[in-house]
């Protein structure tokens, strides 16, 4: 790691940043320096500005990731640069609202259906089971689980933030079938040598081989299991507040979007149109 790259994950560490921020936004200021072959102290506001509309308009980059992008330049030009923000600006692109593919029940039974072993299993439950994202998978230990409570402790989740999960019986039992298989020590997907815990590709690896054999090329990435999560908990009767406090959301409105994607309420909603005394229209 280079002084500047050093220096920049020691500013995020005092931030607060969580391990994957800091992988990301290193990756985003040496992608910079690349693109012009020389050290971004040597690049301009003007150059900055130019490489963020190459990624827009020649290499597709989806508006999250350029937000993304934008951000990790700017904490690494204002923070650990200490350049002016006024005489340095970017702005984020604006991204359009559109709706996550959710996953049928149906497509979830697929799933589990050419899932090849407890492993594969165990990642899907914990994704669609309890809400978790690929970063709370990979990192689970054994001591984060709970079976008097019937509740999962998340250590550090997304913004740093501590929450409890629903332990179902089903994933409590697979739970244990797994330790009797893999006899893990500390976390449950540990690397080979012990070092620590695998990384999320990883995680996505298993979730694409999943999708290929299921036949289910449509969906997302793994995050659509969470999405699917809260969207047949809210058709089943939970709460929004319950339903938030589960995925570890700061804010209600973000959990709110899911009201957009249960299509049980649309189907059980009944049309003004259909509460009209309207004569019978002929076919043509």
């Amino acid at each position: 790691m280079s002084k500047l790259s050093e220096k920049m994950n020691d500013d995020m560490l005092l931030s607060g940043f969580s391990d994957n921020t800091r992988t990301v936004y290193i990756s985003c200021v040496r992608r910079l320096s690349k693109y012009y072959n020389r050290s971004p102290q040597n690049i301009s506001d003007e150059e900055v500005q130019q490489y963020i509309l190459f990624l827009l308009k020649k290499k597709n980059l989806s508006y999250s990731s350029c937000n993304c992008m934008v951000s990790a330049l700017k904490f690494f030009y204002g923070r650990t640069l200490k350049y002016s923000m006024t005489s340095f600006y970017i702005p984020s692109a604006k991204q359009p609202q559109k709706l996550p593919v959710v996953p049928s029940r149906k497509d979830i039974k697929k799933l589990f259906s050419v899932a090849k072993n407890l492993k594969q299993q165990l990642i899907l439950m914990l994704a669609y089971g309890a809400g978790l994202r690929a970063s709370e998978i990979i990192s689970l230990q054994i001591k984060n689980i709970d079976s008097e409570q019937m509740c999962i402790q998340i250590e550090q989740g997304k913004g740093g933030k501590d929450r409890y999960v629903i332990l179902s019986p089903c994933l409590l039992s697979t739970l244990r079938n797994y330790w009797h298989a893999y006899h893990p020590s500390t976390c449950f997907f540990p690397l080979e040598d012990g070092s620590g815990h695998i990384k999320t590709d990883a995680i996505r690896y298993i979730w694409k081989q999943l999708k290929k054999r299921a036949k289910l090329k449509k969906y997302g990435g793994i995050h659509s299991l969470r999405h699917a999560f809260a969207t047949h908990m809210l058709e089943d009767g939970v709460d929004l507040y319950t339903i938030k406090q589960l995925l570890g959301h700061t804010s209600i409105d973000t959990t709110t979007r899911y009201l957009r994607l249960t299509k049980k309420r649309l189907k059980e909603t009944t049309s003004p149109l259909d509460l009209l005394d309207l004569p019978k229209l002929m076919s043509e």
